[in-house]
């Protein structure tokens, strides 16, 4: 954060403020602890509150103050009001307003002082005070270093909880590329508030139902390998789902399996949504595949060079084809 934005921010909370803090859609670790974090910061001389599009996975209700967060599908007149009060709206982990679905129009209609903290590429010029570094870890390391900057003294066990949580799951709990001596300085330093590290994993990654174990099976089983290519792919049908009582977040991490395949540089998952007419697409890749420039360029999607997402409009079977044509198309054309 430069000199220029600090002092911006420092006037900005010299006196009470009503806060809005906004994850994206079907927010993750890496939001909603971003927002947590910040929530515990301000809460104590400001009003506010943290609005999330829709639901996420009740996985994170671990996370401390996660029972306060207002759900925009699920109460819009309480949404709106709060939006009608706010003085000043923070955007978490997403750089585009798209990213917000639902709340995308009562962002830009406000009047209210919107910042932006994001570490994915390419952000859109809709705030008034961008905090933006792709280089970065993860949002919540970036929210560490905004804290750390107004007020380290505020730090306490439930914001360390929340930064840490979503630097583990950002970062593969400190596996991926993006993660430097910095992040693990900070990950060392969030540890120092009483953190409680086992817990968190295993909050994460060990806490679901038996029947999401049927559906991994399932996706699994479903993995092709494009011949004379280092990709492989999978997809959740909607029957999958039903037979197995899908729920948001269920289908975590299940993408990053084709990556442990010998020799494979890009994994990729389809995921149908019947009931959004869309298919919901994950890519991971490792090396110098970047899958942020694929995706943004044939699925309406980006995000990090070695993980992004994009959508699809046609059915699952066209998605498919479509992808095997292009990426087949795209690896011809630029790594070889």
């Amino acid at each position: 954060m430069d000199d220029h934005i600090l002092n911006s921010v420092i006037k900005l909370f010299s006196k009470k403020r009503n806060i809005i803090l906004i994850p994206h859609s079907s927010p993750d670790a890496d939001a909603l602890g971003s927002c947590l974090a910040l929530y515990h910061f301000f809460k104590s001389k400001n009003e506010v509150n943290i609005i999330s599009p829709n639901e996420y996975t009740e996985i994170l209700n671990f996370l401390p103050g996660s029972e306060d967060i207002l759900i925009y599908e699920n109460d819009k007149v309480k949404c709106e009001n709060a939006f009608k009060k706010a003085d000043v709206v923070f955007t978490l982990d997403f750089n585009s307003l798209g990213r917000a679905r639902n709340l995308s129009s009562l962002i830009s209609s406000s009047k209210a002082i919107t910042i932006m903290i994001d570490h994915h590429e390419n952000p859109d010029n809709y705030a008034d005070l961008t905090i933006s570094n792709s280089k970065m870890s993860s949002t919540c390391e970036m929210v560490y270093d905004f804290i750390c900057s107004i007020d380290k003294s505020k730090i306490d066990n439930k914001i360390a909880t929340c930064i840490y949580t979503g630097i583990v799951a950002d970062t593969g709990s400190f596996r991926f590329p993006s993660t430097t001596s910095k992040t693990l300085k900070v990950g060392s330093e969030l540890i120092n508030y009483g953190v409680n590290v086992t817990e968190i994993f295993e909050k994460l990654h060990n806490n679901f139902q038996f029947k999401r174990l049927k559906l991994l099976g399932s996706a699994i089983n479903n993995f092709k390998k494009i011949e004379g290519l280092p990709v492989v792919y999978t997809s959740i049908t909607d029957k999958d789902q039903k037979v197995n009582d899908f729920k948001k977040g269920d289908s975590e991490g299940f993408v990053n399996f084709g990556l442990s395949v010998a020799d494979i540089l890009c994994s990729v998952l389809f995921i149908e949504k019947k009931d959004e007419g869309l298919i919901k697409i994950s890519f991971r890749s490792k090396g110098d595949f970047k899958v942020n420039i694929f995706a943004s360029k044939y699925f309406n999607g980006g995000g990090h060079e070695h993980a992004s997402g994009g959508i699809s409009k046609l059915s699952l079977k066209e998605t498919e084809k479509k992808f095997v044509t292009d990426i087949t198309q795209y690896i011809n054309q630029n790594y070889e």
